[in-house]
């Protein structure tokens, strides 16, 4: 699978929010292929993650988040099922799994309609290792401040913002993956 050309499909322009998206992806990426990489154990498919880490907010430009360039008309907190969608009718069901299944640190059923999102109400938590690692990794980094890893406290404090069952599941990857 080339990743960039499906990047490139979807956002074709070299603008401010592809720039977003491909240093966000790229922080992503190493830092669960550096995962991957120490940690032989887990047996994950390294090509994958890196694939999918890049793909995983391919969805964000139909999204409404002027904050870091996206002007689309679809709340922010769908931009992960659009990306699944896209992924999906690209032929990529595996990697559709992992943008639907990283907000958060997944969403389950019930954080779903307690939170009434605007999103299928069906389970979105990830399953596989390499799901698991991909959101574990992406809660490290934000789309608005590029250059700067958070701390394990700084990314627990973020997602805390949201309840505890995603806490919950983050502090039991940090000892996995940690």
């Amino acid at each position: 699978m080339n990743y960039q050309a499906i990047i490139d499909k979807y956002y074709p322009e070299e603008n401010e929010l592809k720039h977003i998206l491909m240093v966000h992806s790229r922080s992503v990426a190493d830092k669960a292929l550096a995962i991957v990489d120490s940690h032989p154990e887990l047996k994950a498919d390294r090509q994958f993650v890196e694939e999918a880490a890049m793909l995983h907010d391919i969805g964000i430009f139909r999204c409404n988040a002027a904050g870091i360039h996206c002007f689309g008309t679809e709340p922010y907190i769908c931009h992960g099922t659009i990306g699944a969608e896209l992924l999906r009718a690209e032929g990529f069901p595996r990697h559709a799994r992992v943008c639907e299944r990283h907000t958060g640190a997944g969403l389950s059923l019930q954080e779903i309609e307690q939170q009434n999102l605007p999103i299928p109400h069906h389970d979105l938590l990830p399953e596989t290792v390499e799901e698991q690692l991909i959101c574990y990794a992406d809660k490290f980094f934000s789309k608005t401040k590029l250059t700067t890893e958070k701390t394990l406290e700084q990314a627990i404090r973020s997602l805390s913002k949201f309840g505890d069952e995603g806490v919950e599941r983050f502090v039991k990857w940090s000892k996995m993956f940690g």
